[in-house]
């Protein structure tokens, strides 16, 4: 057996297959496409199912990958076996219709066993098959000439991951030594069974069935293979370690969280969970990121958010309670560069976008881990079972995943009263789903409007205004035959120039009347079918299905959103010019006021980027650049090298969008003929709106105008009021206010702080005795927040040892602070102080064991809340 290097192994078993006659399929983006299916790809044959399934043709019918995969159902076992992982690779090698049973057995066999190849001792091979295929057995025994006792029939093996290819399979097996365990059945000491001695490290599938949508299973075209060999635990073999995570995909990784931590691996078994958590979720965050995924609140990026959240609290068994994990993107890049270059060149911003996690979550660990220790106290002098509105809590105000609350307290030997958790999340959900709830989203749901299959066409593209007929009419969801006036209608035309809205850009307004009635059209979506649903109020007459009509947009709102969304294109190309290409849409909204894009990005653009991309979408409108509009099908679009959106379902025929070279889109909305058009370009805001997405609002034409226009009147009239000579004079005149604004500010606090010092007296003086332990509690005067702050580190730098408890009337509203030293906080917290000392005031607050602050509406209980924490102080 060769002691290899994983990248070796890697290499070495696409070679083989290549001298096979086999093509290389590169390795597929872990995010799927096109395949809504999967949440990640998780094999590596997910990318493969349209050779599979006869939808398409492969080049050659030999192919081979090395298929980074993800897979997740099992997360929490993940640090506690030898060889879980979230992240992991898939060498493969696959036949469409070529090759079948008899070849991938022998090439299993000649690359396992060959010296020039792996060269594994052929008696430490053992295989399983499925108790019905025999002619697996017949290869196995008369081609390669295994003897009985080392063929095992399982029922198990039969592949099947769902949706896919699928049918009976052999599974090959090394057998470690009796170092790993004896011989015994009755323990699954036995090839196929649940040990650590004997390995699986291929599977061999025999594809003979698709597994359809509704489970229902049906013959693929023709038989094909597709085979299964896990990178990590091959690795495990020929370097003859005990585990995956001895192998030098890990240990790398390992060494450098040894460096951050001071810890050994391999010494301590609960330190050894925590290497082997960081080291596999690491690789699974970076090359998610890497491949377009971001943290967030839902679908993969809450998988990402829960995995890093998940190895930061393994963390702390290590005693690392400080963003880290970033620092160990390089390791994972340098790793995996052979055959993955893009985690290395998307590193820094892979670094970025981990450390801002870890930092919004460790600003809410302590905490949240301080309730639930409680939480667990409770539980266990009690029920012991944590209630499910505690367990939603956590979840929904300190940002725990549910999964990692239950890991948590499974290992405390307690439940989570999981009805009641999700009790809360459904009404959370009802809250959000009726917050979204509009009259153009119940109207698609109508049973009438499904019913309704009249064709309508769509002018709008070109004409602003057209002859139709109103078809259909419906009116508080029910077909009728006329309509009154005032009355609210919806209605479908045989051809209109009112457009839908969809991707991002909103509805047309206008008219649609003749002589007898007009409309005043309010919106317009896309029906159940397809047609345009218009939604209007009956302004005067009767309106008549059959009725011919003339249906008119308004044209000046239409120019203003045609600019506003062929801006959009512009602004998305200037993005990824001056922020990276890991830049995508994450949603967009155009209307004729303005326009609103989302992208995908970690942090705040800074001014100077911000100008950038305001200075680059302005050029390309000044350059004059005619917009070019035409339909194609999907793969012609892609080679001409039009931008698909994340996640955007797209038909056979698309309408290219090109503004070359600067923007080629694929997009259904509605543009300006030329770029100069928009006039002008001016960014009003850029905002985050969650972890990982970035906002942007903008102004174009003749709103970018009177944006500037206003902006240019207050600057005038701060001119006036600080009566500056000159523009240039304004900003000097101004940072004199703010001085002496600031000076007077210092001298104020200055006084107050003598004040109370002349109040106080020595505050050596005023500190009791209570319980065995120092402690100050007073009121004192303030101005601000702020100010009680500062008092706080004054009186802290005299009293480093002493409980100190403040509490100040600021305005008529309560201010309180606490803070306790850390050699005192196993007996008391300053955030439990506040906590109970709070609702006394009319208020709320809590905080950290060493610190925390509060306040209230009700001042005049300031004493008496003064005086029950001198009482609760005593009582513990």
């Amino acid at each position: 057996m060769k002691n290899l290097k994983a990248s070796d192994i890697r290499q070495m078993y696409i070679d083989f297959f290549v001298e096979k006659g086999h093509m290389v399929e590169p390795s597929a983006p872990l995010v799927p496409i096109d395949d809504d299916s999967l949440l990640w790809i998780n094999s590596g044959v997910a990318t493969l199912k349209k050779y599979f399934d006869g939808r398409e043709i492969p080049k050659k019918p030999r192919i081979v990958n090395a298929q980074k995969s993800i897979r997740t159902n099992d997360i929490e076992n993940v640090g506690f076996t030898a060889r879980h992982h979230t992240f992991f690779e898939m060498l493969g090698n696959f036949s469409i219709g070529d090759y079948f049973k008899r070849e991938a057995i022998e090439f299993a066999w000649e690359f396992l066993t060959s010296e020039r190849w792996m060269a594994m001792d052929p008696e430490k091979l053992y295989v399983t098959i499925h108790p019905e295929d025999t002619e697996a057995y017949d290869l196995w025994t008369h081609v390669v000439g295994l003897t009985e006792d080392r063929i095992i029939r399982i029922e198990g093996n039969f592949w099947d991951i769902g949706e896919g290819p699928s049918g009976p399979n052999t599974e090959i097996f090394y057998d470690r030594g009796e170092a790993y365990g004896q011989d015994d059945p009755a323990e699954e000491m036995y090839p196929g069974g649940e040990n650590e001695r004997y390995l699986e490290v291929w599977n061999l599938v025999f594809s003979e069935f698709n597994h359809n949508k509704d489970h229902t299973y049906t013959p693929l075209p023709s038989k094909n293979i597709d085979t299964g060999m896990g990178l990590e635990r091959m690795t495990s073999i020929s370097q003859d370690v005990r585990t995956n995570y001895e192998t030098d995909l890990f240990m790398p990784i390992i060494g450098q969280v040894e460096a951050i931590s001071g810890k050994k691996y391999l010494v301590d078994k609960d330190n050894d969970v925590a290497f082997k958590v960081i080291a596999d979720h690491i690789r699974t965050i970076a090359f998610a990121i890497s491949d377009g995924a971001l943290p967030a609140n839902e679908g993969r990026g809450y998988v990402l958010r829960r995995l890093l959240r998940r190895a930061v609290r393994f963390s702390q068994t290590l005693e690392i309670n400080e963003p880290f994990m970033y620092q160990l993107v390089d390791i994972v890049a340098d790793i995996m560069e052979p055959y993955y270059p893009n985690v290395k060149e998307k590193a820094d911003f892979i670094a970025r976008v981990i450390k801002s996690e870890e930092e919004r979550f460790h600003e809410t660990l302590e905490e949240g881990l301080a309730i639930l220790n409680d939480l667990i106290q409770q539980a266990k002098s009690s029920n012991q079972t944590i209630a499910g509105e505690d367990a939603f809590k956590l979840y929904d105000t300190y940002g725990f995943p549910i999964e990692l609350t239950e890991e948590i307290t499974l290992n405390e030997g307690l439940a989570i009263d999981m009805d009641a958790f999700n009790d809360h999340m459904e009404a959370q959900r009802e809250r959000a789903r009726k917050a979204r709830q509009s009259s153009q989203s119940m109207q698609v749901q109508s049973e009438v409007l499904k019913e309704i299959n009249t064709k309508s066409k769509f002018l709008g593209y070109e004409a602003f205004e057209a002859e139709a007929t109103i078809t259909d009419i419906v009116r508080d969801g029910e077909r009728v035959a006329t309509a009154d006036a005032g009355e609210t209608i919806h209605f479908i035309m045989d051809q209109t120039p009112f457009y839908a809205v969809s991707g991002g850009q909103v509805a047309d307004k206008g008219t649609v009347r003749n002589d007898q009635f007009e409309i005043q059209v309010t919106d317009v979506i896309k029906a159940p079918n397809g047609q345009h649903l218009h939604t209007g109020v009956v302004q005067f007459g009767v309106v008549k299905e059959k009725s011919e009509v003339t249906a008119t947009i308004d044209r000046q709102a239409r120019t203003a959103i045609m600019k506003n969304h062929s801006a959009t294109h512009l602004l998305h190309a200037a993005l990824k010019n001056v922020l990276g290409e890991h830049v995508n849409q994450a949603g967009s909204l155009v209307d004729s006021d303005r326009l609103r894009f989302d992208f995908s990005h970690i942090a705040p653009m800074t001014a100077e980027e911000i100008k950038q991309v305001e200075q680059m979408v302005n050029e390309e409108i000044w350059n004059s650049i005619p917009v070019d509009i035409q339909e194609m099908n999907i793969a012609d679009a892609k080679a001409k090298g039009a931008m698909a959106l994340f996640g955007e379902k797209y038909g056979d025929i698309v309408r290219v969008v090109d503004m070359q070279p600067f923007s080629i889109e694929l997009c259904g909305g509605t543009h300006v003929q030329n770029t100069s058009e928009i006039g002008l370009f001016k960014i009003t805001s850029e905002s985050g709106t969650g972890a990982g997405v970035r906002r942007i609002e903008a102004v174009t034409g003749q709103n970018a105008f009177l944006y500037l226009e206003h902006y240019l009147d207050q600057f005038n009239a701060i001119k006036q009021q600080v009566k500056a000579k000159s523009d240039a004079q304004v900003i000097e005149k101004v940072e004199q206010l703010q001085y002496n604004e600031k000076t007077l500010k210092q001298t104020i606090e200055d006084k107050n702080k003598a004040l109370n010092e002349l109040k106080m007296g020595n505050i050596q003086d005023q500190v009791e005795t209570i319980n065995d332990m120092p402690v100050l509690i007073t009121q004192v005067e303030v101005d601000n927040a702020k100010a009680m702050r500062t008092t706080m580190d004054d009186f802290k730098s005299k009293l480093q040892d002493s409980i100190i408890v403040l509490a100040s009337d600021v305005d008529g509203k309560v201010s309180l602070i606490a803070t306790v030293p850390k050699t005192l906080t196993d007996r008391v917290k300053a955030g439990d102080i506040i906590k109970n000392m709070a609702p006394i005031v009319g208020g709320k607050g809590g905080g950290r064991p060493d610190m925390a602050q509060g306040g209230g509406t009700e001042p005049d209980k300031i004493t008496e809340a003064l005086q029950f924490i001198k009482d609760y102080i005593k009582s513990l």
